[in-house]
């Protein structure tokens, strides 16, 4: 019988997560911890909930840090970086999974709304891309980018948050060709609906009934329905794959 440490994918790999420390971001960085990743738990103000994911993933045999930072500015991100290079030494996943989403209709939108989503929805991913791949080794790399099935489907009603995803998809196709030379692999993951704080938070439940209905799995998702894509794109299993978009929707497109 094989032993729980040979079977880990990640065993050796350190991983930085954006915006980690609720809901999608946690649970993937507790799945990375458990196949074996020493993870960086970043957050932007919930400093409890990110001690809580480290705890969760050090009470599991695993190596985890919480780090502060907005990745929407730029000595933020450096100064991430720094601290995961600091605590683990090297760097070999990024998951740009910090971002915002509110909801507005064309006449709601305003310039406040516009910015606020694209500096940390599509800016905080180019800035820790930048910082990330400073930080790979010669062996290359994997960076997962959380998208969304809206980058697609393009609900009304979130026009500007449907345009950062559309954004974050078409980096990662242009990023896994400017990269693939340094053996840095680029791809996302575009869940649909999924239960978290946040949805529960910006009154998104209340629409949960109306999306299970249209989702032929006949449900919305929850975080740990995403973390295993991404634990699979992080891995060699997905060696072969860069610039690709892993649709995890229940069906819904």
């Amino acid at each position: 019988m094989l032993s729980a440490m040979t079977t880990k994918k990640l065993t050796g790999k350190v991983a930085v997560v954006t915006g980690a420390s609720k809901g999608i971001g946690a649970e993937i960085a507790q799945a990375l911890g458990r196949e074996g990743a020493a993870v960086v738990v970043n957050y932007a103000t919930a400093q409890a909930d990110a001690e809580r994911v480290v705890a969760a993933i050090v009470a599991e045999g695993g190596r985890a840090i919480a780090v502060q930072a907005d990745v929407s500015q730029r000595a933020d991100v450096v100064r991430l970086f720094t601290a995961a290079i600091r605590a683990f030494g090297s760097l070999h996943i990024l998951v740009n999974n910090a971002g915002l989403y509110r909801g507005a209709a064309l006449a709601d939108i305003t310039e406040e709304l516009f910015h606020r989503h694209f500096d940390l929805n599509v800016l905080g991913l180019i800035l820790a891309t930048q910082e990330a791949v400073k930080h790979f080794g010669p062996e290359g790399g994997s960076i997962v980018n959380t998208s969304s099935v809206l980058s697609t489907l393009s609900l009304p009603g979130n026009g500007v948050y449907n345009a950062t995803k559309s954004a974050v998809d078409g980096l990662t196709r242009t990023f896994a060709k400017e990269l693939a030379p340094r053996r840095i692999r680029v791809n996302s993951v575009n869940p649909g609906l999924v239960e978290t704080e946040g949805l529960h938070a910006t009154g998104g439940m209340k629409h949960s009934d109306h999306v299970a209905a249209l989702t032929p799995l006949g449900r919305i998702g929850r975080p740990s329905d995403i973390a295993p894509g991404v634990v699979f794109l992080c891995s060699d299993d997905a060696g072969w794959m860069t610039g690709e978009s892993l649709y995890l929707t229940g069906g819904m497109r």
